[in-house]
């Protein structure tokens, strides 16, 4: 997306300030408004009123700022999670809320990364490896519990991360409304966390 010929700053000399946070609200804003492949540096300049050499001095390309926006965008989803509950039906309707509210959320994302981040989605790997913490953590409290069956544990974090990111990539390529989406993503993972319940 960077064009051709554009001089940049050294990577050590990058500035970061008011104005680099005010170029990632701004590519937030546009990557929910109309997609994070419309996003230019021009339209960035032009609603600052600024120059190339002002977005470059802090930021290589647009890639650097859509990794920033889409990184933000999974630590907003990992901070939303509330492991509130205190019994059986509790904890499993906390399994359930937590998994469709972060469909919803990765659904929105997704819709507005869905031409870039299959292409540059180097943060998978560190979000399935968080994720499995997560799920690890859970299932071990529901096993302790006496909530959950005795199940290969690495098994479950799998079988669990292919299904919410298969899911979430199909609703997203076929553009399921978000209430289909929620209502086959429910069906689902219910039939999923139903076969873990003791």
């Amino acid at each position: 997306m960077e064009h051709a010929g554009e001089i940049s700053a050294p990577k050590q000399e990058r500035i970061r300030d008011d104005i680099s946070d005010q170029i990632v609200e701004i590519v937030a804003r546009i990557a929910a408004e109309e997609g994070a492949h419309k996003v230019t540096v021009k339209k960035i300049i032009t609603e600052l009123g600024v120059t190339n050499r002002v977005f470059y001095n802090r930021f290589a390309n647009i890639d650097e700022v859509l990794r920033i926006v889409y990184r933000n965008a999974i630590v907003n989803m990992r901070e939303n999670i509330k492991p509130e509950f205190h019994d059986r039906a509790s904890f499993e309707q906390f399994c359930i809320d937590t998994a469709v509210d972060v469909l919803m959320q990765t659904y929105d994302v997704k819709m507005q990364f869905r031409r870039y981040i299959f292409e540059h989605d180097s943060l998978t790997e560190e979000n399935r490896v968080w994720w499995y913490g997560k799920i690890k953590k859970y299932y071990q409290y529901a096993l302790e519990q006496g909530f959950a069956k005795k199940v290969d544990a690495d098994a479950l974090c799998y079988a669990i991360w292919c299904f919410c990111r298969g899911y979430y990539a199909d609703a997203v390529s076929r553009q399921l409304s978000r209430e289909e989406a929620v209502r086959y993503f429910t069906f689902g993972f219910t039939c999923l966390l139903n076969g873990v319940v003791a």
